[in-house]
């Protein structure tokens, strides 16, 4: 995909999350049940993933994949960094850069729009099975898919961004203008996928280990297995 391209989709999708953020902020009880929901899903995602998240190797991307790209965070700042910069990035960060906030920003926009719908649905309070079976009731299985695939694109994105040379060096000598210019909440989000990233030794294992996990789950969810959550080891 060249530059522009994806631009005009960067651009597209954070008019869709800042639609779906929106809606949460006049709706006091939808925010609550959004916070609500993303803390069970956190929880669930740490329980799934807590091998990763307890080895020294994979620690920092397991949590960096958590909380960074989904988990209870408030990205409104890192957004805002983004929209700003646009005009910038397009000219100087490099296609795999500007690949890896897009799909990011992508993945970011469709959690919103499902966990919008869920949210709806359960309120502020519920238990495993009534999410479970509001996942079911609200399906969209082809958007959950695509969900899926943006983690693993954007696991692979980061997979290509630790291997371009002085990139590293590059973002640590960003980290004061970026502070002076108010664009730190952007500076901190690549530098920790960075930084997470480079620690792996096997990096594309890493990203399908997950990828492999979340897919099981949603297949255990559509196909109405008990327990769904739980994964063999």
């Amino acid at each position: 995909m060249k530059k522009h391209e994806i631009i005009a989709t960067l651009r597209r999708d954070l008019e869709t999350v800042k639609a779906e953020r929106n809606r949460a902020v006049i709706d006091q009880d939808t925010a609550a049940a959004r916070t609500a929901l993303r803390r069970f899903q956190s929880a669930r995602m740490a329980r799934t993933h807590a091998d990763l998240l307890a080895a020294g190797e994979t620690r920092a991307a397991a949590q960096f994949f958590l909380d960074d790209l989904y988990g209870t965070t408030d990205f409104t700042q890192r957004d805002t960094d983004i929209e700003r910069l646009i005009p910038m990035m397009e000219r100087l960060m490099p296609i795999s850069a500007l690949q890896t906030i897009a799909e990011a920003i992508e993945l970011d926009g469709l959690s919103e729009s499902l966990d919008g719908a869920m949210a709806g649905r359960l309120g502020e309070r519920f238990a495993e099975d009534e999410y479970v079976a509001a996942y079911r009731e609200i399906a969209r299985r082809a958007d959950r898919e695509k969900q899926i695939g943006y983690i693993q694109s954007v696991g692979l994105s980061l997979c290509e961004l630790v291997r371009i040379p002085l990139i590293g060096g590059t973002l640590a000598m960003m980290r004061g203008p970026a502070k002076l210019a108010r664009l730190s909440e952007l500076h901190n989000f690549l530098d920790r996928g960075f930084t997470a990233f480079k620690q792996l030794r096997r990096p594309q294992e890493f990203v399908s280990t997950i990828v492999a996990r979340e897919t099981a789950i949603l297949e255990n969810l559509f196909a109405g297995r008990a327990e769904p959550f739980k994964l063999p080891r």
